[in-house]
């Protein structure tokens, strides 16, 4: 029986000083994907086609929206993506003609 737990506990001691493998590193296209993919899965902007460009961590929104929160919406979407270090919100207001 001592044995026994002495090997758990030796197992344990072991996986608890072997190094832990590193996370990925998150680059451009990774944080790119991800915010991609949190916009689509949005409730209020997912139904929206965005531009969505990254350089080191800087993401950069495009595209067009008919009201001001829906842009701001997206934006703070965007900022909370793990490694997005600042939005640009380049999002232009357009608002439907009348058709007159």
């Amino acid at each position: 029986m001592h044995k026994l737990l002495a090997a758990f506990l030796a197992l344990f001691l072991m996986q608890a000083v072997c190094p832990a493998k590193d996370p990925p590193p998150i680059t451009d296209d990774t944080i790119s994907d991800a915010v991609r993919v949190k916009l689509a899965g949005d409730q209020l902007v997912g139904v929206l086609n965005f531009q969505v460009t990254v350089k080191q961590g800087v993401v950069t929104l495009g595209g067009s929206v008919e009201q001001k929160s829906l842009k701001s919406r997206a934006e703070r979407v965007a900022k909370k993506v793990k490694g997005v270090k600042q939005v640009v919100n380049n999002i232009e207001i357009k608002t439907r003609s009348s058709g007159k």
